[in-house]
């Protein structure tokens, strides 16, 4: 009886990883769903950047980063473009709007950092 009890637990964890597995290579969505975020991206990283160096924006904190230097950056993002601005006050939240002045870009142009001017 032990023998149809294992081999009955050993279908049951088979057919739950299968299933795991299939979930995460799937990744929930439809392949024209996940090819359409594909072509997204790519256009994204092929267009010009909407901020300039120097340039002042305003714009709402998305959420914070961990810098790897151990600092907290905000990460806003001026029409879809991400944005890290460095030097932020500790009392700052998300959702607070503040002015940074662009001071560069990461080296693909895909995202940049920013220094923390202000509230607006």
């Amino acid at each position: 009886m032990l023998g149809a009890a294992s081999l009955v637990l050993g279908v049951i964890v088979v057919v739950a990883f299968a299933s795991w597995v299939r979930r995460r290579t799937s990744g929930g969505s439809r392949s024209s769903d996940r090819a359409e975020s594909r072509q997204r991206h790519r256009n994204a990283q092929k267009r010009e950047p909407p901020v300039d160096v120097g340039d002042v924006h305003a714009a709402a904190i998305y959420e914070f980063s961990d810098h790897h230097t151990g600092e907290r950056h905000a990460v806003c993002k001026v029409e879809g473009f991400v944005v890290f601005v460095e030097d932020v006050p500790d009392d700052l939240e998300a959702t607070d709007v503040i002015e940074f002045k662009v001071l560069s870009f990461n080296r693909g142009y895909t995202s940049a950092t920013a220094t923390y001017a202000g509230r607006s």
